[in-house]
């Protein structure tokens, strides 16, 4: 069988035999030829190979089966399954919620701060502008902030699990945010990414006063992507994008698996693979891995 779909139930879903059945019987409805179901993990992920009908349809017609069920959704070809490259965005990715809304809790003004993130990360305004407004009504802020910060700063679900499998099998590992490399330089090392990228702060005596230029975007998460795949000689084919924001956008459908992570709206509609309600682990059961290949 050439293309699989993957079913990936959330922590604490039980995905019973009989929902699988079903889904095997619309894939054979639509004309698949459908192999027989392997599970990677018990009673919660399972791979359906199939021939003869096309990822995207696959996807569609799982969807549809699957109602309210808090199952996720992958349907792809074998081939080229395992990814080489790990290119993730760090905040409300790899780490619970957004750090710089975080930070602006020391200021009095983290609902304003954070109705500027949600309408960046979503499309509605310019990234870079959006950033140096943020800045901007934060300008004065201590250090110490980002420390009380940091100390306060939650993984997602599978976060290094994520990394350290992947590293595990040969693959290499970026972490490259519109934030900023106080934090990212401190989920690299936790998380064992092999290298981390994000924009920097200003800070003078102490307080904070700006964000140096040029500001890490959209444009720069596509460009390590591309650039990262290049001196490493991999395939974008054989690299995994994840992210929430518009800034992730174009880098998520440049990979040749893009995910669109609990994403924003406008991201989610127009990414290929979406995982809405399980953890990070769910982009590696996505390419194949097994529960008892995990690393911890």
């Amino acid at each position: 069988m050439e293309n699989v779909l993957t079913l990936i139930g959330a922590p604490g879903v039980v995905l019973d035999d009989g929902v699988v059945a079903d889904l095997r019987a619309a894939l054979k409805g639509l004309g698949a030829d459908v192999g027989v179901p392997d599970w990677l993990s018990p009673q919660r992920v399972c791979d359906v190979p199939f021939g003869h009908l096309a990822p995207e349809q696959a996807d569609a017609a799982a969807r549809h089966r699957l109602g309210d069920l808090k199952v996720d959704v992958v349907a792809q070809a074998v081939e080229g399954r395992r990814k080489m490259l790990l290119v993730a965005d760090m905040d409300s990715t790899m780490v619970i919620g957004e750090t710089l809304d975080e930070m602006a809790a020391f200021a009095g003004i983290k609902d304003k701060i954070a109705g500027i993130t949600a309408r960046a990360m979503n499309g509605e305004i310019g990234f870079e502008a959006a950033l140096k407004e943020r800045i901007g009504l934060l300008n004065g802020l201590p250090v110490s902030a980002l420390e009380e910060t940091w100390a306060d700063v939650k993984y997602t679900g599978g976060a290094r699990t994520l990394v350290q499998t992947m590293k595990a099998n040969g693959a290499y590992a970026v972490l490259v945010s519109g934030g900023f490399k106080f934090f990212t330089e401190r989920v690299r090392a936790e998380c064992g990414f092999d290298m981390d990228l994000a924009n920097q702060f200003i800070f003078t005596d102490g307080k904070l006063t700006g964000v140096e230029e040029p500001i890490l975007g959209r444009e720069t998460k596509l460009a390590t992507l591309i650039a990262t795949a290049g001196e490493r000689q991999i395939p974008l084919s054989l690299s995994v994008a994840v992210g929430d924001g518009a800034n992730d956008l174009d880098m998520i459908k440049a990979a040749g698996l893009g995910v669109a992570f609990h994403a924003k709206p406008v991201v989610s509609v127009e990414a290929r693979v979406r995982i809405d309600f399980g953890d990070l682990t769910a982009l590696l059961y996505a390419q194949g891995y097994r529960d008892e290949e995990f690393v911890a």
